[in-house]
């Protein structure tokens, strides 16, 4: 996950930390005006403890102000190189990055947490495919990641890349980016997007978004040179999104309008978001006056009563004043799972539980609509 800051001190406020780590800081320049890399020296005896997947996070552990802070950051690296890297942009001044990047230098140690997150592909190293990939801003720091390993691993993929950003000066890992474009030319494709400077291009000035899917589709992926009869569109096996939630709402929305079945659609944010990603597609029968049970640190409430399951559970809690554990609000870090003992509820996005976590009564509230008139959900129990 990129750069919670804003959500991990919401997850931090209700007690859900993970495990960490105290580890030598060994690299820190600068990529951009506002944003910065950090690497970082793995103990032999810590090298299972940090193994991770392209695609995921840890949280780091910091003092600002004489406060600590807990913010998630994604690793850059991939895990055929031989560093451990994270990305960080600083939102403003008066930010909790701002304060890591003015107070920890090289030789200082940090605290960080094992690698965890969900935002990653199933390597296929013997498959021949095509992988889209879109970026907004630090967005593109896990994409990076599974750029190099995908083009490390599999031989035959294709990989293209459409990056947003204000202006070409905000583009992060441009020289990298455009290295392995032309290490790989025949199979790794980018493309830059600016929505406040001026290219004499107008299919790539501009957000990302639903319109400017449909051009992409249309001037861009519109031939395959391998068929004539197909498109790049129509070969893609996977598509991954990482930036603001209303760029992956939109982009989300754009190619699942256009034949990518939501499976194949993963998506990673970095700032909170409450709105669904995608439209709720049937109606629910109406409930009211739903009988809740939470147990939460080895306590268990008295009945909570929802006025009725026109909304999604988490946010209903959340509006009343009860503090469970939340960080994205829309299905994808999984900061919420809890257990369903108790009751029937229906999810309308999962981009976190597998099949066996669902046979196992797991769910997230946070997408999660009350069928039932009586519910309780166990955040403790989630092994």
């Amino acid at each position: 996950m990129i750069n919670f800051e804003a959500m991990t001190e919401q997850v931090l406020s209700v007690g859900n930390q993970p495990q960490f780590y105290r580890l030598k800081l060994v690299k820190k320049i600068d990529l951009t005006k506002d944003s910065f890399l950090l690497g970082f020296e793995i103990p032999v005896e810590l090298k299972s403890v940090f193994s991770y997947q392209s695609g995921q996070y840890v949280s780091v552990k910091f003092i600002k102000n004489e406060q600590e802070k807990i913010n998630d950051y994604s690793i850059t690296t991939s895990p055929n190189e031989f560093n451990f890297e994270i990305a960080i942009k600083i939102s403003s001044p008066e930010s909790s990055a701002k304060a890591l990047y003015d107070n920890y230098n090289i030789g200082d140690e940090v605290s960080v947490s094992a690698p965890q997150g969900r935002f990653s592909l199933v390597i296929k190293p013997h498959e021949k495919r095509s992988i889209l990939a879109f970026a907004a801003g630090i967005g593109i720091t896990p994409i990076f990641s599974q750029i190099k390993n995908l083009l490390f691993q599999e031989p035959r993929t294709r990989i293209f890349l459409f990056y947003s950003n204000k202006t070409k000066d905000d583009v992060i890992f441009e020289s990298e980016l455009d290295a392995l474009q032309q290490e790989h030319s025949d199979r790794f494709f980018v493309y830059y997007f600016f929505s406040r400077q001026k290219i004499n291009n107008l299919l790539f000035e501009g957000r990302l978004d639903e319109k400017r899917v449909n051009l992409i589709i249309n001037q861009i992926l519109h031939l395959d040179e391998e068929d004539e009869e197909s498109t790049i569109w129509d070969a893609t096996d996977k598509v991954l999104i990482c930036g603001p939630g209303d760029m992956i709402k939109s982009v989300a929305n754009a190619c699942y309008n256009n034949g990518i079945p939501k499976r194949d659609i993963h998506f990673e944010l970095f700032e909170s978001f409450n709105d669904d990603i995608y439209p709720q597609e049937k109606a629910f029968p109406l409930i009211e006056n739903i009988k809740l049970k939470i147990k939460y640190n080895h306590l268990t409430t008295d009945d909570i009563i929802l006025k009725n399951n026109k909304g999604k559970i988490l946010q209903q809690l959340l509006g009343m004043g009860i503090n469970v554990p939340y960080s994205c609000k829309s299905g994808v870090c999984g900061s919420c799972i809890c257990k369903l003992k108790k009751g029937e509820v229906e999810m309308e996005e999962n981009e976190y539980l597998t099949e066996k976590e669902m046979e196992q009564s797991k769910i997230l509230p946070c997408s999660a609509i009350a069928m039932s008139q009586e519910l309780f959900l166990d955040f403790d129990v989630i092994d």
